[in-house]
């Protein structure tokens, strides 16, 4: 071979062994699709029906809000979030059957019984009145929970333009109306000159409760958006900000993390109340964020759960618990890189757009891991989800990791077939057919409209980041425009295999309107979860679940004393307690009462398992929790198929529930 030859081949090596690898990659990477036979058997094992969820009669059905002027250009974009529902016992009857929704269309928040309940309430409507309120403030979420532990479940609403404000149930035993709660404010706001509303001005899209420092008080984390400025004001000042990046924005609202302080229970003769203070509790550097979801789950075996941000326009941030009574602290954990793994597929160090998280046992085994939502649109913006698999081989190495500020998870979003399915939103996993194995049920799509916009939306995320901070920057996006918003909702079933398929189209789910938080819970007592969704400019859906078949699941409600406990009810929740279960055919699950994560979607209280092929055999569980007084306790049971409700003190006793 001639030198100039030689010299030719060796200069375009490099590229010919970096097309070789990314072909090989390519090829390697390619996940075989479950055929129409194996979707259609997949299909068999799940049996849903949609059901209109009831709302008060007469709302507005508004398309789109008032914004800033300086976001007038893309008020579509600014009014593509906000719609949130959620699924718990709010009067205490003993099944989670009552549903507490933001309808954006209305920017009303409503609570409303299940479809499938024979519940003797009319809808209604929350109002905050007589705390101050303004024409720029509009409801983001609402979380259910005992945030006074009196053992009455409240309501927390977290908003665009305000601080948030607990609805404290006033312990009446008539049937449920506007007149059940008593707004609070969460945080002091200071006195006010008029009725209008001039304390901080936070924009909160996430929300997570749980006991975060073991005192056995709830505490809350509220995670803002925007920086604190009148984002709905159209009479607004100008200087409100967009993300200051595509991939790495730290210009938002902030954390906050505030620990429950003081309460005072619901009486005939005592007004509620809950008092919480805010604490330093996530490094300055690390809490400013785009938040779109936040959700808890210990790892470690302590009971102080774990904390995970997802983050829109870059990287998410994952948050070992370091906390002690009365001081609520986390430090960053990030994941570690191997020789193949891209950047952006490592924990702590991605540049997607995070839009909600989850926690659940997805592969069966003892260990939580997590599902996260990213934009993954084809020929739009292509990312990734992530199926976090947490590697830790036992509580114990998991903290050893942690304590060594490394995240124990690998992403097995593209070998599960996972990671691509539109613009993602609220995710929730859960067993439907009480298998044994979690499915995943996920929000997607942004915004509806006539004209395509991806071409606008993607000459943005190639631009400058110099740029993005300013509104005036941005592509049009308003009435009319649509970015992914024929995108369908998710239905991740597990085929058998390690892969997963969605079977929305199967199910009947796939409505082409954008959908965003998502609850489930078993509302009959049946032992059959069924879930609803909140949609985007578009009325939310009840999807019943039809299974007929009885047994095969193992569920759990579990409590704690309460100060002047709702008639027929033993107690409060007992947040963060876990249970960990061997079936009699040997197989391990984990599963917590969850406090409340996600994007704008959560789901009941109640502890659900699916047995699978056990059937009605006794299963030994071992529960953890932490009493009011912050121990920790450690209780291993044989429990029969069904549901069981326990109070959990010093040791765990089955209670009878009326």
């Amino acid at each position: 071979m001639p030198a100039q030859s030689v010299g030719l081949f060796r200069r375009l090596l490099p590229a010919i062994f970096v097309l070789a690898l990314v072909s090989a990659l390519y090829v390697a990477a390619q996940i075989p699709e479950a055929s129409a036979a194996a979707r259609s058997s997949l299909a068999s094992r799940f049996h849903f029906k949609e059901l209109p969820v009831a709302l008060p009669p007469g709302l507005p059905e508004n398309t789109i809000r008032k914004v800033n002027p300086e976001y007038e250009h893309i008020r579509a974009w600014i009014s593509s979030v906000g719609a949130a529902i959620a699924v718990n016992d709010l009067d205490r009857g003993g099944s989670a059957n009552d549903l507490c929704l933001v309808d954006t269309r209305s920017d009303k928040v409503v609570v409303t019984p299940s479809p499938d309940s024979k519940q003797n309430y009319q809808p209604f409507v929350l109002d905050m009145a007589p705390l101050p309120t303004d024409d720029a403030i509009a409801p983001m979420g609402c979380v259910p929970g005992d945030f006074n532990g009196d053992g009455w479940m409240d309501i927390l609403v977290n908003y665009w333009g305000r601080t948030p404000v607990l609805f404290l149930n006033c312990g009446k035993t008539d049937p449920l109306s506007a007149h059940s709660f008593l707004p609070t404010e969460l945080v002091s706001n200071g006195p006010g000159k008029d009725d209008r509303y001039r304390g901080p001005l936070w924009n909160t899209n996430a929300v997570a409760v749980a006991d975060f420092d073991g005192d056995g008080r709830v505490d809350v984390g509220v995670f803002n958006y925007f920086p604190d400025t009148k984002v709905l004001d159209p009479n607004g000042l100008k200087g409100v900000q967009m993300n200051h990046s595509m991939s790495r924005a730290q210009n938002a609202g902030g954390a906050h993390i505030l620990r429950g302080t003081a309460s005072t229970p619901a009486g005939p003769t005592s007004v509620p109340s809950a008092t919480f203070e805010e604490q330093d509790a996530i490094p300055p550097k690390y809490a400013t964020g785009w938040t779109l979801g936040a959700a808890s789950a210990d790892l470690d075996g302590d009971l102080l759960p774990e904390l995970y941000l997802a983050n829109d326009f870059g990287n998410d941030r994952f948050f070992h618990n370091v906390s002690t009574p009365g001081k609520i602290r986390f430090e960053l954990a990030e994941g570690r890189r191997g020789a193949y793994t891209p950047k952006s597929l490592v924990v702590g160090h991605d540049s997607f757009k995070g839009m909600s998280i989850d926690f659940g046992d997805l592969y069966g085994n003892g260990k939580f891991d997590m599902f996260v939502s990213n934009i993954t649109t084809s020929w739009g913006i292509e990312e990734s989800n992530f199926v976090w698999k947490n590697t830790a081989a036992s509580p114990a190495e998991a903290r050893k990791q942690l304590e060594d500020h490394v995240a124990p998870f690998d992403n097995a979003a593209a070998e599960t077939n996972m990671a691509w399915v539109g613009w993602g939103w609220d995710a929730k996993m859960a067993d439907f057919d009480n298998s044994g194995r979690l499915s995943v049920v996920q929000a997607t799509g942004f915004v509806k409209g006539d004209i395509n916009r991806w071409n606008w939306l993607q000459e943005l995320a190639m631009g400058n980041d110099l740029m993005l901070q300013e509104p005036a920057m941005w592509p049009k996006a308003g009435p009319g425009d649509d970015i992914a918003g024929d995108q369908t909702m998710a239905f991740w079933a597990p085929e058998g295999n390690g892969r997963y398929a969605d079977l929305s189209p199967e199910l009947g789910m796939a409505a082409p309107i954008p959908t965003r938080g998502i609850a489930v819970a078993d509302t009959t007592g049946s032992g059959h979860q069924s879930f609803a969704v909140a949609r985007q400019w578009g009325p939310p859906a009840y999807f019943c679940n039809m299974d007929t078949s009885k047994g095969n699941f193992l569920g759990l409600r579990l409590h704690r004393p309460a100060d002047g406990a709702a008639p027929g009810s033993p107690g409060s929740p007992a947040y963060g307690a876990q249970v960990r279960i061997r079936t009699a055919d040997g197989r391990t699950q984990i599963a917590q009462l969850d406090g409340g994560g996600g994007h704008s979607g959560k789901r009941s209280f109640d502890v659900f398992f699916g047995l699978g092929s056990a059937g009605d055999k006794p299963v030994s569980a071992e529960l953890n929790w932490r009493d009011l007084n912050g121990a920790t306790h450690t209780q291993v049971l044989d429990l029969a198929a069904g549901w069981h409700d326990f109070m959990l003190t010093t040791q765990a006793q089955e209670v009878k529930v009326p």
